[in-house]
Order: structure tokens, then sequence, then C-alpha cells
């Protein structure tokens, strides 16, 4: 531990991100860089983690006030802030961080607010360690500054104080857009062109809106009361919702265009990816997208639930990404009293974030890893009773820039269970898409865009995981904001002409297949 400066006292009492308190800076003199260097990074408090195995509650309790204040001190506000290049929705970093310090939560939410329009998300689930804080020079000599924890702090405030980070009504375009999809790409467009003035309808296909904000990440790591106070702030600023609306079926993208002056199409990747391995048409195998979402949309966790899920004793999740550190989590907190990870690579190659393989490593998961699945196993009734593997061994690294997993002869062996979940990745869904013969695709099926985000139709743009593959919510809301400032530009008429033409994939298939095997093999929800 180094010797750091003393802190003032806090304030005590609840936490002001809840109770408004007066905040005090964390010192009570002016502290030097050098003297920043010496504080410690702040620990994130979290449930202890046998309690938290057994139930759904978030795991991360956030930052107390002199917690907050303490740890952004820490930031050296640099005067070229490699931070900021790091996020892709561009926040200010430096600046919220400093009006937190000086205690100007007023206007820390607001510089947060104007950048991000799902703060409280994003300062729970993006990885920021590969980020923005991958990118601070304190890392260079130490741990970087807390970022999303600050981020999520000063989220959270705000969302405490709704009176006080209100932002002022624009004046109207007279534009409409529609957005379809409300998932982080969608619901961030949403987000800037209302602040544009525009006339903004989300159409979503799901009976709420969020995406796979509350279809696919879990309750205790993304509460689902937090994305419904993320979406009516949304609305309070002018965005209109119409759930239940499936472009495709209910309305043709046809209808789209001949209703509103600009359409944003932002409907994921979310159709399953498959082991292709016998038996996986057995009873007890699911996909991680069915199982996730009975879970955490349709409260399956519920045994009185309508669509409940199978509750293995011994479960196994297929994939080393969120998606299956997510899977694995749920079935342990569903009473699995065995949850194990089976993934072909080994520790160092997991694409889950760090965090989430430490929480998941001190509740109890067992993983094992460099193993690859051959086949599900099943008794006469076509019940899973096992999943039989090989051990794999690390070669030259392949496309992906990883070590290529190679099968060891005569290593084979059966983990019993009785649930098999699948997560090792997910492609573009069809159901659109395929609705519209003149919209350019590219061989994967994803949606071909020019630079500015605009497809082979005018007037339409794409983003997110339908146009990148599957990626994280920040990179989908990164795009989401940069189709916002191309449909606001288009709907000035300040747009160029795109340069695609109808039904011609071929233009830049290339170019977007080589971005979305680039997203894909940086992707934290694909489990390859």
């Amino acid at each position: 531990m180094t010797d750091q400066p003393t802190p003032a006292p806090g304030t005590g009492g609840p936490d002001a991100a809840q109770s408004g308190t007066t905040f005090t800076p964390a010192f009570d003199h002016p502290v030097s860089p050098k003297e920043r260097m010496t504080i410690d990074r702040s620990h994130m408090p979290e449930q202890d983690a046998l309690l938290r195995a057994a139930n759904f509650r978030e795991v991360n309790l956030g930052y107390s006030q002199q917690l907050a204040m303490l740890e952004a001190e820490r930031c050296l506000q640099c005067k070229n802030p490699v931070c900021i290049e790091g996020c892709p929705v561009r926040v200010n970093i430096p600046l919220f961080i400093e009006r937190l310090r000086v205690g100007d939560m007023d206007g820390a939410a607001a510089s947060l607010l104007d950048d991000n329009a799902l703060p409280c998300v994003t300062g729970r689930v993006c990885p920021q360690e590969i980020q923005c804080e991958g990118r601070c020079v304190r890392a260079k000599k130490g741990s970087s500054v807390a970022i999303g924890s600050l981020e999520r702090y000063v989220a959270d405030w705000a969302m405490a104080h709704p009176d006080r980070s209100k932002a002022d009504a624009p004046t109207s375009s007279g534009r409409s857009v529609a957005v379809v999809g409300s998932g982080p790409a969608g619901l961030t467009a949403a987000g800037e062109l209302v602040k544009k003035g525009h006339d903004v309808t989300v159409f979503e296909a799901f009976h709420a809106a969020g995406g796979v904000l509350i279809y696919g990440i879990p309750e205790f790591r993304l509460p689902k009361d937090i994305v419904q106070q993320e979406v009516d702030r949304l609305v309070a600023s002018g965005v209109k919702i119409e759930t239940n609306a499936i472009v495709g079926r209910t309305y043709t993208l046809r209808e789209m265009r001949d209703r509103f002056d600009a359409v944003f199409l932002a409907v994921g990747a979310g159709l399953p990816v498959f082991m292709n391995v016998p038996g996986e048409n057995f009873k007890g195998v699911y996909s991680a997208n069915e199982y996730l979402t009975r879970v955490n949309l349709m409260g399956a966790w519920n045994p009185e639930s309508d669509t409940p899920v199978l509750k293995g004793h011994r479960v196994v999740v297929v994939g080393g990404g969120n998606v299956a550190i997510d899977s694995v989590r749920t079935a342990k907190r569903l009473g699995a009293e065995e949850a194990t990870i089976v993934y072909r690579r080994g520790k160092a190659e997991l694409p889950a974030r760090a965090e989430e393989v430490h929480h998941a490593e001190q509740e109890g998961i067992r993983f094992e890893l460099q193993v690859a699945p051959l086949e599900v196993l099943a008794d006469e009734n076509r019940w899973v009773t096992g999943l039989r593997c090989i051990r794999m061994e690390l070669g030259e690294p392949d496309a992906s820039g990883r070590h290529r997993p190679i099968p060891i002869e005569g290593s084979e062996f059966v983990i019993d269970c009785e649930m098999v979940v699948v997560a090792i990745g997910t492609r573009s869904n069809p159901l659109l898409t395929a609705s519209e013969p003149d919209l350019a695709l590219n061989q994967a099926g994803y949606i071909v865009t020019d630079d500015h985000g605009m497809s082979s139709l005018p007037g339409v743009f794409a983003g997110g995981d339908i146009v990148r593959g599957a990626a994280t919510v920040i990179l989908a809301m990164g795009d989401g904001k940069r189709a916002a400032a191309s449909v606001d530009a288009w709907l000035r008429g300040e747009l160029p002409p795109s340069t695609l033409a109808a039904g011609a994939a071929s233009a830049s298939a290339a170019a977007v297949s080589a971005s979305a095997a680039a997203a894909a093999t940086a992707s934290v929800a694909a489990g390859s």
C-alpha cells in the first residue's frame, strides 16, 4: 500500500447518489499531480460471493459519495485526454470527472448525459478496461482511473434527481425518423435525433423496450428497472416507442419509408449459432438466446411463469464470451449444483470481461478450458444425460489472432449433466432484411452501408450488430450515435449521395465483411 494524502472527512449518512446531500471534495487542500499518483484505485463494493450466487440482485453495489470523490481525485486531467479516444460514444471523460471532483453534480450529470444516452447502462456493462480505462495514462504505472465506476455514480445520481438534469426542449425540425429496434444502437440514435428536434418513433418487436439490455443481460449485472428508467428518460425527452411491432411482418420497410423522412435499422444480430454436433436436438439443450430471454424478459426464474425453463442440477454452458458467463451464472442462481463452462481455448483467450470471469470463479463456476464438445448424450427418452468432449492443445495463431485449438487424440471424456446451453455466438436474423430485395447485404447477411451509415436505400441507415456482426453494447451505441449524426445531416440536405446503388451488395461487401470479421474477433459476445 502506498502512502496517500489524508482525505477530508466524509459527509456520512446515506449515499449522496440517492440522498442529494452536499458534495465536498475528497481533500481539504489542492492536490498536486504527484500526490494524485499516490492515491490507490477505489475498489467497487460488491455482494458476498456465496450470498449473490443464490440471488439475482446486482453484484456490484456502486460507489459511496466518499469513494467517488476520492476516485475522481485520481484523474490527472491530461492535456491530451486519450481516454476519450477509447470511448466509442466519445464521452468527455475529464470534464464530467472534474465536475464531480469539485462537487458540481449538476454539471457532471449534464456533461455525461449530453454525450451518452444510456450512462447508467454503460457504467455497468461497458468493457472500460479495454477502452477508456485501457487508454488511461495512469495504467502505465499502476491502475487506471475507475472511469466506469465514476460514470455509474454520476449517472445514478442523475437518475435519482431527474428535475436537476433536464435538458431544454429543442426547436422542432418538422422531420420524422423511424428507428427499428430498441436495443443500445436504436435507443442511442433515438436520443441523439430527438435532441436535434426530429420526431422520433422507435419500433420494438418485443413487448418491452430495451433489446438485448432487457432480454440478454441478467438482472445481477444490469437491473431491469435501471433499463426502464433509461427508456423513460428518453420518452420524457420526446422519443415515442411502439412495442409488439415487427418490421418485416407487422409493417414492411417500404411502409416505414413512406411514413417517415428517414429510417434507422438497428435490429441487432440475434439468430443463434449452434455447435453442429450430434444430439443438439435432444430435450434439455437451449440456445443462450432462448435461455436468457426466458429468464430475463419472461420471468422464467419464477416456477409459476407461463414460460418456465428447466433447472438442471448439472448444467454445462458451451462458450467463453459474456453471454456464456451470463448463462452459467444464471444457471447457478437457478439452483444448479454444478455449473460448468466448456471453452475450447485457454483462460487468456476467454472473450468475456475479466471482471465477469473473476466473479464467476468466486461464485463456484467450474471452467473446463481447452475442451471442445463432440456430442450431446441422452437417455432413451431423449433427455440430456451428458456432453461428450475432447481436450485441445493450442497451436499457432489463426486468422483471429488467437491460438488455434487442436484436438488431442485419445483425450475424449464425458461431463455428466441434465442441461446444455449453447453460447457460441449469433448471426443476422433475415426477418427484416429478406423482406426488402433492394436492401444490399453482404455474404454473411449483414446490411451493407456506406461511410455515413446509409444503406443502398436512400434515407435508410443501419448500424449496430446488423452491420458489424455480434459485438458489445458500447460499440452498438457508438454506431447509433454516428448514424444519428448522418441522419440529421441527410434531413438537412447536407449529406452527399450514397455510394451504394439499390441491390448492389458487392459495392462494399468485402469491406463490410472484413469489418464484421474484425468485430466478431474482438466481440465479447461471441463464445468461440
